[in-house]
Formats: structure tokens, sequence, C-alpha cells
């Protein structure tokens, strides 16, 4: 069985946000969007994220909306495939809002960095080497 990893997000500006997330490389299907949500690909065929606005996340939950910028649950992490991609990526967040939370780390055999997007979600981007 082929399964896909998606996981949703809220997003205060949708368009703000389609704008940050395309500069960073990643694409949108039009087909599974709205005006309260985009199907973001991240790799095709396995990691997708729905953006939401607010109050559209906030209608599935019955919980308050936790606010990225003042407390966080989770890191999203991402495998790149070099250290180039890494910094690259980080460029292009860095560029478009974003900010790094903590320098790169260089373990030799893994290298890593964050970032926190626009709307306050961490990101983590880590290269690890074929051998390791």
């Amino acid at each position: 069985m082929n399964k896909q990893v998606i996981f949703n997000l809220p997003v205060k500006n949708l368009d703000r946000s389609k704008a940050f997330f395309a500069a960073l490389g990643f694409t949108f299907d039009a087909k599974y969007s709205s005006d309260n949500a985009a199907w973001m690909v991240i790799a095709p065929g396995s990691i997708n994220a729905m953006l939401m606005t607010e109050p559209f996340f906030q209608s599935l939950i019955d919980k308050p909306l936790a606010q990225a910028r003042e407390a966080n649950e989770v890191i999203i992490c991402l495998s790149c495939e070099s250290r180039a991609e890494v910094d690259s990526l980080i460029a292009k967040a860095v560029a478009n809002g974003a900010r790094t939370p903590h320098p790169p780390e260089d373990h030799g055999f893994m290298y890593d960095q964050g970032f926190e997007d626009i709307d306050g979600h961490l990101w983590n981007l880590v290269w690890t080497a074929p051998q390791a």
C-alpha cells in the first residue's frame, strides 16, 4: 500500500503563505484547493501539506488553535539531498520572511538547520551522508 504524509497547517493569510512556500520551490494542486485551503506538494506522491486559513482549521477542531509564534507542538523535518540544498532552502526561506532560530549544525555525517515560517511553524532541513 502506497502511503502519503499529509499534514494540515493553519495560516493567517493563505495567499501570502502560498507565495512564501512557492518561493521555496513547492507547488500547489488547484484540484484540492479552495479559498480556505491550498494543497501544497512537498514531495510528489509522498509528502503534502494542506495550508488552511485559521478559521477553516478552527472549524475542524474542538480545542483552541495554538499560536505557533507563542508555542510549538511539532517541528516538521524534511530530508535534503545535499548540504547545498539545506543552505539554498534556508536562504530562500529567510529572503521571504522566515527566521532561523539557530545556526546550522554540522556533525560531519549530518548537517541541518531550521527555520520558522511566516506563521511561526518550525521546519528543520537535514542532510545525512549516504554512508551514515
